[in-house]
C-alpha cells in the first residue's frame, strides 16, 4: 500500500482516506495498525467489486442512507465492516468474498460482542 501524506487532504474529520490503491492521510496523522487494517479491508472490498464497482455502489448506498437517521458514512455497509473488524488483527484471513453484504441490513446479521467500534 502507497501511503501519501497531505497537508490538506483529506479533510480534517478523516483521518485517512485510500483511494485506487493509494493511502492519502494528514502528515499528522498516527498510522496505527488498526488504521492500516481498516484500510486494507476497504483494499479487499474494493478488489472484490473490480475497483470501480466499489466506488459505484458506494456512491449510491451513500446517496440511499443520506436521508436515512444516522450518518451516512458510518451507515455504509463498506465502513460498517471495516469499523466492525479493524481491531482484529486475523480477520482478513478469515473474511469470506463480499462478507460486506452482511451489513447492508440494518443490523448485521453475524454481528458478534466485539463487533463493535472501539476507540482508536
Amino acid at each position: 500500500m502507497k501511503i501519501i501524506r497531505s497537508q490538506h487532504f483529506p479533510p480534517k474529520r478523516f483521518s485517512a482516506i485510500y483511494l485506487l490503491g493509494i493511502l492519502v492521510c494528514r502528515r499528522d496523522t498516527f498510522l496505527s495498525e488498526r488504521l492500516l487494517r481498516h484500510e486494507r479491508i476497504h483494499s479487499r472490498q474494493m478488489l472484490e467489486m473490480l475497483v470501480v464497482g466499489f466506488y459505484l455502489w458506494y456512491l449510491l448506498e451513500w446517496l440511499v442512507r443520506l436521508p436515512m437517521k444516522g450518518n451516512a458514512y458510518h451507515n455504509i455497509s463498506f465502513e460498517r465492516e471495516a469499523y466492525a473488524n479493524e481491531a482484529q488483527p486475523d480477520y482478513l484471513a478469515r473474511r469470506p468474498l463480499f462478507a460486506w453484504r452482511h451489513y447492508l441490513c440494518k443490523k448485521p446479521r453475524h454481528r458478534r460482542k466485539d463487533d463493535r467500534k472501539l476507540p482508536a
